[in-house]
């Protein structure tokens, strides 16, 4: 049998925006590539618009956490948790940045993860790579929310970075609402690391 497929050319006009269902409710997933080639994702569901702030949470890459439920860390946790509550509010997304490992990349994450597995905490382990501590930037989330015509927010985060990085990129939050889930004991120091050595608003 033969497959008859037309040239590339005639679908480069199709927008990557398209119906999602999932475990947790019917979503949509939108695409959007960075100048240097990533794709990031916005998973949105609801009316999504500036007058009705949607619910949001700018959640970062992580294989092993959201992928093969790892306990180093609560990012796998804190996606679901996520994509739940933003279907219990019925209007919001989640904005998933290909930052893997804090903005470091998988490679150099596994060999922090090495480095905590002889006794370094995760942020000094960043450092002894010669990585920042947190390298993410979030002025691709302010774009892709402003391009969903969203410029005020309802945000879901403990990170003071991410905070910090909406509101200089023109992204203006009316609400924080705290987002914790995932605590173990395979993660506790993880999170102390968080809260203790940067800045992280948890109440451990």
């Amino acid at each position: 049998m033969t497959i008859q497929v037309g040239p590339r050319s005639k679908h480069n006009d199709i927008e990557a925006d398209a119906y999602l269902p999932t475990e947790f409710g019917n979503f949509r997933i939108r695409v959007t590539v960075d100048e240097e080639g990533k794709e990031h994702s916005l998973l949105y569901t609801g009316e999504m618009t500036s007058d009705n702030p949607p619910l949001i949470r700018i959640h970062s890459e992580c294989l092993t956490g959201d992928a093969f439920g790892s306990m180093k860390c609560d990012c796998g946790p804190q996606l679901k948790a996520a994509m739940q509550r933003i279907q219990e509010e019925g209007n919001g997304a989640i904005v998933y940045l290909r930052q893997e490992g804090r903005g470091i990349g998988l490679h150099s994450k596994i060999q922090a993860y090495a480095l905590q597995d002889i006794g370094y905490d995760t942020l000094d382990a960043n450092l002894a790579l010669g990585h920042p501590a947190d390298g993410r930037t979030y002025d691709i989330a302010a774009k892709m929310l402003k391009d969903m015509g969203i410029s005020r927010v309802k945000l879901m985060t403990n990170n003071p970075l991410k905070i910090q990085g909406l509101l200089d990129n023109g992204i203006e939050i009316v609400e924080r609402l705290t987002h914790v889930s995932g605590i173990s004991t395979e993660n506790k120091g993880y999170l102390t690391t968080k809260q203790n050595r940067m800045g992280h608003i948890l109440d451990l």
